[in-house]
């Protein structure tokens, strides 16, 4: 049987820090339990097997492949104990600084919220290494100067953006400067509430505006002064234009009329009329001297 591995507890690591068991996710490392040499992608070694979370830890078995060299060396330093280490890597998700979330010696927040990615043999488990952490798909160290770290816990106060002062906001607000903070917020949420109002009118003259020209299309189209088809294109100048001008436009184009239609409806052409006799006989004259 294999050696089992503790992958991570709630303990202080070398970051200072503190990553909480109860807010890893392991699932989705559970389906690819990738094993690495020192946190090197493409160095594949083998694989993590029967990884369980209990007691505040997630422990394992390392596997290894023996696929290639570095894989047969890790396993025999693995199993005459020169290698016996290992070490995850996380994405983290969420920090606190409460202090029910901190203990003795502390000098960063903890990780209540993390994300297995990966899990490496490594040769010193205590040293930076024994926990890489990536924030936002980039690798962060906690407390250190490197881009984008992640804050150290410190006693200083933080620095803030400094604040408009009450008078002044007051003068700009309209308010003679001796208004108190009640006056200035009052002030403030009127006027927010009068932007909103100014917005809301705004749409809705919009929405109008679009009822009406869409209106006056739909009855061009009705009367066959434009084509179904050129709905959208007089919706849009109407847009532009607005509601009056597009009504001249229309106003002032006739219905468009097919030349079938005018064919269609010319009178048929009447029977010929019935010959008196006179003409009857005159043309039976005729044929006779053609004869």
């Amino acid at each position: 049987m294999g050696k089992r591995v503790r992958l991570t507890d709630d303990s202080l690591n070398s970051h200072g820090s503190r990553v909480l068991t109860s807010g890893v996710d392991a699932s989705q490392y559970i389906l690819n339990p990738v094993l690495l040499y020192m946190h090197e992608r493409g160095k594949v070694i083998g694989y993590m097997k029967d990884i369980e979370v209990k007691d505040g830890e997630i422990t394992g078995e390392p596997v290894f492949d023996c696929a290639t060299e570095l894989s047969k060396q890790c396993k025999k330093q693995w199993e005459v104990g020169s290698l016996r280490m290992v070490s995850i890597g996380i994405d983290v998700l969420e920090l606190s600084e409460k202090p029910e979330h901190l203990v003795a010696g502390q000098t960063a927040p903890t990780i209540t919220k993390s994300k297995i990615f990966e899990t490496s043999i490594v040769d010193i488990g205590a040293n930076d290494n024994a926990i890489v952490m990536r924030h936002n798909g980039k690798q962060i160290t906690l407390g250190r100067d490197s881009e984008n770290p992640l804050p150290m816990l410190s006693n200083k106060p933080q620095k803030t953006e400094p604040k408009m002062e009450l008078k002044t906001l007051a003068l700009q607000l309209g308010l003679p400067e001796t208004a108190d903070e009640a006056t200035v917020n009052a002030e403030i949420a009127k006027l927010k509430a009068s932007k909103d109002d100014t917005e809301k009118v705004r749409k809705e003259n919009e929405e109008l505006k679009l009822a009406q020209i869409t209106a006056a299309v739909d009855a061009a189209v009705a009367e066959k002064k434009i084509p179904t088809e050129k709905k959208e294109h007089f919706i849009n100048i109407g847009k532009k234009l607005g509601i009056d001008e597009l009504k001249e436009t229309l106003a002032a184009m006739s219905p468009q009329v097919k030349i079938s239609s005018i064919i269609e409806s010319e009178p048929e052409h009447k029977e010929t009329l019935a010959k008196s006799p006179w003409e009857e006989r005159m043309e039976e004259i005729r044929k006779n001297l053609k004869k």
